[in-house]
């Protein structure tokens, strides 16, 4: 190979390795780092008004932040710790943050989805909530736990096998544990033609609609421990 040729050929190689370079993530970055704004938010909240403790607390992916817990809950005190777009395992990295603190009388679950869009498999998202129910029950004995069924969708109509996998590991998992109670979306979001309800969903196909939010309020209620709070 002469001079100029390995000069050429360097010259092509350099721009492609430093563009790999660049693309990759600090090795010592965590994946949990992208909801620590998040996170924080809620911190500063309750340092500027501090949250009764017993509450009922919802904790999850969008579907629970897009949530107007007071207008569908208005009886209950019920507090919203939702980060859309978070995994299960999101929940368990920020259980002493984001559940702990408030010494909640039930916790209310939605995530799922978005593991498996990401890729994990059924029972690795059945392993993090057990993970979950582990923190929960060292942190707070007793609590009762609810977790809301993953959903069918019109945009992940494609993962509808393993949603339907994930959610009989979990009810197999309620079945097994009086603190753990799981409840059904799925067969009442499916329509006569055997695919979601168009008019459960958002224009996106993903998130919920207020007729979607009407459909889980009128399905978790029966679920939901009465009480109200313990102020500071």
């Amino acid at each position: 190979m002469s001079r100029i040729t390995a000069l050429l050929a360097i010259a092509v190689i350099l721009p492609v390795v430093a563009c790999e370079l660049v693309a990759q993530p600090p090795a010592n970055k965590s994946p949990f780092e992208k909801w620590e704004k998040d996170i924080s938010a809620f911190e500063a909240d309750d340092a500027k008004s501090p949250k009764a403790k017993g509450q009922i607390l919802f904790i999850g992916s969008s579907s629970i932040k897009r949530w107007k817990l007071n207008d569908s809950f208005p009886e209950l005190d019920a507090l919203n710790r939702g980060f859309g777009g978070s995994q299960v395992a999101d929940s368990v990295h920020f259980f002493d943050r984001a559940v702990k603190p408030y010494q909640p009388r039930q916790i209310v679950m939605y995530a799922g989805d978005n593991d498996l869009a990401k890729g994990k498999s059924p029972q690795q998202i059945a392993d993090d909530f057990e993970e979950f129910l582990s923190k929960a029950e060292e942190s707070l004995p007793g609590t009762r736990v609810t977790f809301i069924a993953v959903k069918p969708s019109l945009k992940r109509w494609n993962l509808i096998n393993k949603v339907r996998e994930t959610n009989s590991i979990i009810r197999a998992m309620a079945d097994e544990n009086e603190h753990l109670t799981f409840v059904d979306v799925d067969a009442p979001m499916i329509g006569t033609d055997g695919t979601p309800r168009d008019e459960l969903f958002a224009d996106d196909g993903l998130h919920l609609s207020e007729a979607g939010y009407e459909l889980w309020t009128e399905l978790l209620t029966p679920h939901l421990v009465a009480g109200k709070g313990q102020s500071r």
